[in-house]
């Protein structure tokens, strides 16, 4: 396997993987975007450490587990290494939104939304919606790559992450997100239905 130069491997016969084909369509849409190890970056080796404390140490795993768009870059964690093409696809989906809402809104004022409506933890209206656009696309992306079943069963995890500490407990009501969960679900639903 060749190594590529955000650290994915390709195969020998020369033949990308689909990951690598999205990566190249971002780098058009994006041109100075990067992939970068978050370990390697004081910033979010900080991020890391201010996280923990205001979770209480509920969110421990942003540098080992969560992948984060910065400044137009991507700050990989380390689990970005074991991951295969189709779940970087997938990733690469979701990080594509955030970098979209970027340009949309600019730094400063996606900064702010992210941080501050309605409050910056337990009810954090703006991350939540912020986070939900992103959300809708890791949805899609595991349905067009593993099926519905699959995307099916992100749910759990996806309440998980908003009702817990993995994002602040950004919007704790569940109900809520799982009526979100299932809306996208139904409109993927009606999508594959035969039409008459």
């Amino acid at each position: 396997m060749a190594e590529t130069a955000d650290g994915s491997s390709s195969a020998e016969s020369g033949a990308i993987g689909r990951h690598e084909r999205l990566l190249d369509e971002i780098r058009v849409e994006f041109p100075s975007f990067e992939i970068r190890a978050k370990r390697g970056f004081p910033l979010q080796r900080a991020i890391a450490v201010a996280l923990a404390i205001v979770t209480l140490g509920g969110q421990r795993a942003y540098l080992s587990r969560y992948h984060t768009v910065l400044f137009g870059k991507l700050y990989v964690s380390d689990a970005w290494k074991g991951m295969d093409d189709d779940d970087r696809y997938i990733l690469l989906r979701h990080e594509r939104v955030h970098l979209r809402q970027r340009r949309r809104m600019g730094d400063l004022t996606m900064t702010l939304v992210y941080l501050f409506p309605i409050l910056p933890l337990f009810v954090a209206w703006g991350r939540a919606r912020i986070e939900w656009e992103a959300y809708i696309e890791t949805i899609r992306a595991t349905a067009e790559v593993r099926g519905l079943d699959a995307a099916r069963a992100l749910e759990s995890d996806i309440v998980r992450r908003y009702v817990g500490p993995d994002y602040g407990w950004m919007w704790p009501f569940p109900r809520a997100v799982r009526r979100w969960f299932g809306d996208v679900i139904r409109s993927l639903e009606a999508e594959r239905r035969p039409r008459r």
